[in-house]
């Protein structure tokens, strides 16, 4: 994909928008996956994806977190809606990471288990 269209759609950034069922395979076949939540604490606490490793991209270290992560893993993240967790998405590309997918409709659209 490339031209408007492309960015629209995660083409033209790198960052790969998935579907719940898509992103949950595709994580699930990926060795290398770690899985993200970029939500609050009090949001995560609410409920949340198995093995979900919290990084809140509205706290301060928030840029230092993700600067620890090892850049030859995947990274699935994800939030409520699908929106900060894209924003993350493209920090993370800015940083180096080469496999970022976002989890498109959010935690509020994802099918498989969540963790009360």
């Amino acid at each position: 994909m490339s031209g408007l269209f492309g960015s629209l759609f995660g083409g033209g950034n790198g960052v790969v928008n998935l579907d719940s069922d898509s992103f949950e395979k595709q994580m699930k076949e990926d060795k290398e996956a770690v899985l993200i939540d970029t939500r609050t604490l009090g949001e995560f606490n609410d409920g949340h994806i198995p093995d979900a490793k919290l990084i809140d991209i509205y706290s301060p270290s928030f840029q230092e977190e993700i600067d620890k992560l090892d850049r030859n893993k995947s990274y699935y993240v994800y939030c409520r809606s699908g929106n900060r967790s894209y924003h993350a998405g493209l920090a993370m590309k800015k940083m180096g990471f080469e496999k970022v997918y976002n989890l498109e409709s959010g935690i509020i659209g994802w099918y498989g288990e969540v963790v009360q």
